[in-house]
């Protein structure tokens, strides 16, 4: 069999996407490990634990259904260099996104839907820009993923389950943070999008 080489460029963007996600990872592990206990909570919301699931089947499906390190379809090499440096952009402002997000929302934090006393709706920051920015960095992980190591076929089937899942626990937290906080909540909804600037 003749031996191919890996495709430089997205050999490159793969480590820095793996490096990303070892980042993002410890991010959220980190976070857990060391909180101190915050406010108590006073409301949760179970089907939240859904879409944790279907962005989790996302995620294994773009590990699962591998290709080796070329192209994610046959390109000219100076698209290949876009598409690779694509996938470093998602990866590198999902980091920055994620730290930055979980800087300003603070104690509130937490996996699953949930309101805790003298609960406070952030709107600053990446608040201002999308309403969801955690979900927004998870969703550049996912893209970043898939452009250097899946197979397309995967990714487009990871893409649809990610954003279903996603969007099952933006309404089931949002729906709480109505719940809370009324007319100021919808005012902010009809300003900033839910996860994706200028779409949803």
């Amino acid at each position: 069999m003749k031996h191919v080489d890996a495709d430089p460029a997205t050999f490159a963007a793969f480590a820095v996407v793996m490096v990303c996600w070892l980042i993002f990872g410890l991010t959220f592990l980190l976070r857990l490990f060391k909180r101190a206990p915050g406010a108590p909570e006073t409301r949760r919301r179970g089907v939240s634990s859904l879409g944790i699931a279907l962005q989790s089947v996302a995620y294994a499906l773009v590990w699962i259904v591998r290709r080796p390190p070329y192209p994610i379809v046959s390109m000219p090499y100076a698209a290949d260099i876009a598409v690779s440096t694509l996938a470093v952009v998602f990866a590198i402002g999902s980091i920055v996104l994620v730290h930055v997000a979980l800087r300003f929302l603070g104690k509130q934090w937490a996996f699953r839907a949930r309101l805790v006393e003298e609960h406070k709706l952030v709107t600053e920051g990446p608040y201002s820009l999308v309403r969801n920015p955690i979900y927004t960095s998870m969703f550049g992980m996912l893209l970043a993923t898939g452009l250097v190591v899946t197979r397309w076929q995967g990714f487009i089937v990871a893409i649809i389950i990610f954003l279903i899942g996603t969007v099952i626990r933006v309404r089931s937290e949002e729906n709480l943070l109505r719940e809370q906080f009324g007319a100021d909540f919808d005012a902010y909804a009809r300003r900033v999008r839910a996860f994706i600037p200028g779409i949803y």
